[in-house]
Order: C-alpha cells, then sequence, then structure tokens
C-alpha cells in the first residue's frame, strides 16, 4: 500500500503576523524608494486614461501609488504594515496628491466587487502567504474590461535566488509556495488566464546599484525586513555563511568592473486584462 504524504496546511494568519513584523523592520522605505522607476515604468505600459480609479495592494512606501497619482488617477493606497503607508503618506503630502491610504490585507481586500478600473502592485502581492487567495481578490475588485498591473521577481532572477539562498539559511514557514511564482509564465496563466481576457508578460530588469557588494549586504542586512529579520535568526557563524553566500551571488550577477555594484535583477511586467 503506498501512503500518500500529508498536506500541510499553512497557518496563513500567523504566518501574516510575522511578516508583518518583518516588513516592518529595519527601514524597508530606504530600500523601496530606489525601484521608483519600476512603478513609472508599469504606469506607463498600463496607459490608463487620466481619472481612473486605480487600487494599489500591498502598495509599501508608494512607488506605484505616487506614479499613477502622478498620472491624474483616482488612487487608494493599501497595505498591512502602518509604518510604510505613513511613509508614503508623507511623499505624496510633500508633492500635493490626493490619495486614500488604508491598511489592508491583500488576500481580504476591503472593497465592492469590480470597485477599480485597475489594480497595481509592485513587488508587493507577490509575498502574500495564501497566494490563490491574493489572486482571486486582486480580480475581485477589479471591473470587467480593467486591468491588473503587477512587477514581480522571476524565479531565477537575483532576487528570485536572494530568497533561495535565505530559505536555505532560515526555513521558511511550512506548505508556504515561493514568491517568485508570481514571475513565472505557467502560473500566471494558470491563475489568471480563465478570467482574462488577455495577458501581457514583458521581461525588464532592474539595476541594484551600489557602492560596493558589501555595500549592498550592509543595507539590506540594516533595512530590508526579510533580510534583515534573517540575520536575526541565526547565530554568529550562520550570520557569516549567510553574508558569504549573498556576497557570492553578487559576484555572479554584478556586470560593474570598477568595485561597485551593478546586478541586474530580471522581473515580470504583468498585464492582465479581466474578461
Amino acid at each position: 500500500m503506498t501512503i500518500q504524504p500529508t498536506e500541510i496546511k499553512p497557518d496563513f494568519s500567523a504566518i501574516k503576523t510575522k511578516q508583518n513584523a518583518a516588513w516592518g523592520s529595519g527601514n524597508y522605505a530606504v530600500i523601496g524608494t530606489t525601484l521608483q522607476i519600476v512603478g513609472e515604468t508599469l504606469a506607463e505600459s498600463m496607459d490608463c486614461r487620466p481619472g481612473s480609479r486605480v487600487l494599489d495592494v500591498a502598495a509599501g512606501n508608494g512607488n506605484a501609488t505616487l506614479a499613477f497619482a502622478r498620472r491624474w488617477h483616482q488612487v487608494t493606497s493599501t497595505d498591512y504594515v502602518a509604518s510604510l503607508l505613513d511613509n508614503s503618506r508623507a511623499r505624496a503630502a510633500a508633492e500635493g496628491h490626493q490619495i486614500d491610504y488604508q491598511i489592508a490585507d491583500a488576500e481580504d481586500l476591503p472593497f465592492d466587487d469590480d470597485a477599480f478600473d485597475a489594480v497595481v502592485s509592485t513587488f508587493g502581492v507577490m509575498f502574500t502567504p495564501n497566494q490563490p487567495q491574493a489572486a482571486a481578490e486582486l480580480l475581485r475588485v477589479c471591473r470587467s474590461g480593467g486591468k491588473i498591473g503587477m512587477a514581480n521577481w522571476t524565479p531565477q532572477s537575483f532576487v528570485g535566488r536572494l530568497f533561495r539562498i535565505i530559505g536555505a539559511h532560515v526555513s521558511p514557514p511550512a506548505g508556504v509556495k515561493s514568491p517568485a511564482l508570481w514571475g513565472d509564465d505557467a502560473w500566471l496563466g494558470d491563475t489568471f488566464g480563465p478570467h482574462a481576457a488577455d495577458i501581457q508578460v514583458t521581461q525588464r530588469s532592474f539595476a541594484f546599484r551600489y557602492r560596493s557588494p558589501a555595500h549592498f549586504v550592509e543595507v539590506f542586512r540594516a533595512l530590508y525586513g526579510p533580510v534583515h529579520k534573517a540575520f536575526l535568526a541565526l547565530d554568529a557563524a550562520g550570520q557569516a555563511a549567510l553574508e558569504a553566500d549573498m556576497l557570492a551571488l553578487i559576484d555572479e550577477f554584478n556586470i560593474a568592473t570598477d568595485g561597485t555594484m551593478n546586478a541586474p535583477g530580471a522581473y515580470a511586467e504583468v498585464i492582465v486584462t479581466k474578461a
């Protein structure tokens, strides 16, 4: 008789509590602002008419939020980490934008069906633990004929590989799949295809530019929540091993030849037109 393995059912509530603490640690805003060009590129690619109702999900410190507000859209910006929304709110106030900010769980959005013309997320919703539920929520709140736009790190990208390294040193929650699935063409097709009139996936690249490889490790260790928490979870030997693996990864991707760091980070720009 063949014994089937027991399916592990993740405790999503507990996982999200830990994730909230991780993303709220360090200071993601410093790193997040370096990614602003991704939000601007997505806004241009989606080409929504001015005045469109746009929801930014897992908005972080507001890169996509600001990009769409700058194009005169009616933007609602959401995240479940209050401090990140506070940073975005300050940025919006400095530029004079009127944006609706709300604390919200990407897996349980507090909005009516078909409430938005466009729903967007840049390197945000991909980190939800219950991926099918998060995708279903994006589809639910987007009107028929509207667009869902995302920027998601791909499995073999610099960041996809970085998260594999972190997972090798600090075990991820049991039963939770890789965030990089959101950058996988097959997964995107299986998840959004049945509800889409069209799916466009464009392969793009973001350059991680730092003073040196050591500078990147220093900044991410201090400021980027998942890396920050990973180092805290390890003893001195474990921290040294994680740092060594990160530096080896950078060496593999780095195209700079002057001692600085320029590591191309591949990501998928995804635009789903809802059927």
